[in-house]
């Protein structure tokens, strides 16, 4: 089983650098690490040239014009490269713990999505971790939220991880599933630009096509870091879609992860062998 661990980013290259190198500190390496970029400056794309040169696995970066939030666009086009079996979906502001990895592969299940958790971070924290490298926070830490989320204990995993149709809490910032489960979904719906509801929308074609969701909790921890959120936004149109998805029961959307297939038919370069040619 190959792991291929999707990240997303946009323009913030010191949260980027901290996920990164923690996903390269894993206990059980992934397969391979695509960074795919909903159209950041040329920092992050120095950031990624410089951590290539001494990167464990595999290194993609995929990049596509700023073009207002696209992220199932740029989620779907990871998807698309991913030379893994299994598709972790982590978001560039969430810092692995050292088993995240390994805890998504024990927790891999055929007919099953995983959805994980994540501790939140305020901002006093968050800087320390950026600009200090501190270590992550653990339970008893100061500048926290969901504390349980520090607390690694695999025994408690199981319990909470029997398979049910939970639509509540879907969050694609630390998701995992199989590929060709994605591809059967036609991945993300790219109708849905700008602020969330992305990740339900894909949860619910999945619950129709008769997945099930298996809760991961007390094992695969991620750091939140702190940044504003616009979560709270009114009369937001995905949820337009979101309930016509459900109305109609849908499995497939129209715009999908297929139309990038060809583009990445053939893997796109590894970004050690790119700093490894001479200048």
């Amino acid at each position: 089983m190959r792991i291929s661990v999707a990240v997303i980013t946009y323009n913030w290259p010191a949260a980027l650098e901290r996920v990164l190198r923690a996903l390269a500190a894993q206990s059980e390496l992934p397969h391979e690490v695509i960074v795919t970029d909903d159209g950041s400056r040329e920092e992050t794309r120095q950031l990624l040239q410089r951590l290539a040169a001494d990167y464990p696995v595999r290194l993609v970066h995929l990049w596509q014009r700023d073009d207002g939030a696209r992220m199932s666009r740029a989620r779907n086009r990871a998807i698309a490269a991913a030379q893994g079996d299994y598709v972790i979906l982590l978001d560039g502001d969430m810092v692995a713990e050292r088993h995240f990895v390994a805890d998504h592969h024990a927790f891999a299940r055929r007919g099953c999505f995983v959805q994980g958790s994540r501790v939140l971070t305020d901002a006093a924290l968050t800087a320390r971790l950026l600009e200090h490298g501190a270590a992550l926070p653990g339970f008893f830490s100061r500048g926290i939220e969901r504390r349980r989320h520090t607390l690694r204990l695999p025994w408690l995993a199981r319990w909470y991880a029997r398979p049910g149709t939970k639509q509540r809490g879907i969050k694609s910032c630390n998701m995992a599933f199989w590929r060709d489960d994605l591809l059967r979904l036609n991945g993300f719906n790219e109708a849905m630009t700008g602020w969330g509801r992305e990740d339900t929308e894909l949860a619910l074609r999945a619950f129709h096509a008769g997945l099930l969701r298996r809760e991961l909790r007390f094992s695969a921890l991620a750091t939140h870091l702190y940044h504003p959120t616009r979560k709270h936004v009114v009369g937001n149109p995905n949820d337009r879609i979101v309930d016509d998805t459900r109305a109609r029961r849908l499995v497939r959307c129209e715009r999908g992860v297929e139309q990038h297939l060809a583009e990445f038919a053939e893997a796109p370069p590894d970004l050690r062998a790119l700093a490894a040619q001479p200048s």
